[in-house]
């Protein structure tokens, strides 16, 4: 594992805590040797983890789509950044540039970010491990959801393990060194003729 791609948010959060733990994971991948990859931007936690990687002397590469970067949020003292076309380009770069993926607490673009990399992680278009860093219990009423969707048969048990969790960034790129990808989803039951 070369690089951890992180969803986060351009705002700060209510509690100092998340810009704290952003910091923290930034300076965690930086103590693995890991680059950075996430959404280029200099505000918010998104900013927070960045100038943490580049403060310890790591390798933080964003991707931002152009319209944001016209809006003078893009961090311009970037290891790289790329500008692309779109949002979906953007995520398309990141998974490409990533070997594994972390959400930190964000709003409603972390989460659409998160679960289409959780979804093609269970229908086999890549086998990296995805991970929650669930500062301040934020992501608790997500795992409540995933148990749910379990429990009325909307989400399979071998794909419970598809979501890494844990309260501390150290924990979580441990989870990530031993993750075992779930077989890829099928709907065959028997072969036919």
């Amino acid at each position: 594992m070369k690089s951890i791609a992180v969803f986060c948010g351009s705002s700060k959060g209510a509690s100092d805590r998340y810009m704290t733990y952003a910091k923290k994971l930034g300076h965690e991948l930086v103590k693995r040797d890991l680059t950075l990859i996430y959404g280029g931007a200099s505000v918010g936690t998104m900013g927070a983890i960045a100038d943490a990687v580049l403060e310890a002397g790591g390798r933080a590469v964003g991707v931002i789509p152009a319209f944001l970067d016209q809006r003078e949020i893009a961090h311009k003292q970037l290891t790289e950044l790329f500008v692309v076309d779109s949002m979906h380009a953007r995520k398309m770069k990141m998974a490409e540039l990533a070997d594994g993926f972390i959400a930190l607490p964000g709003g409603p673009g972390t989460m659409e970010e998160f679960f289409e990399i959780y979804t093609w992680a269970q229908l086999g278009l890549h086998h990296k491990p995805c991970g929650l860093l669930n500062v301040n219990g934020y992501y608790d009423p997500l795992i409540a959801l995933f148990e749910r969707m379990k429990q009325e048969q909307f989400l399979h048990e071998k794909y419970d393990g598809i979501t890494l969790v844990d309260q501390e960034p150290a924990g979580l790129l441990d989870q990530f060194n031993t993750y075992e990808p779930p077989a890829v989803k099928t709907y065959l039951t028997e072969k036919r003729t």
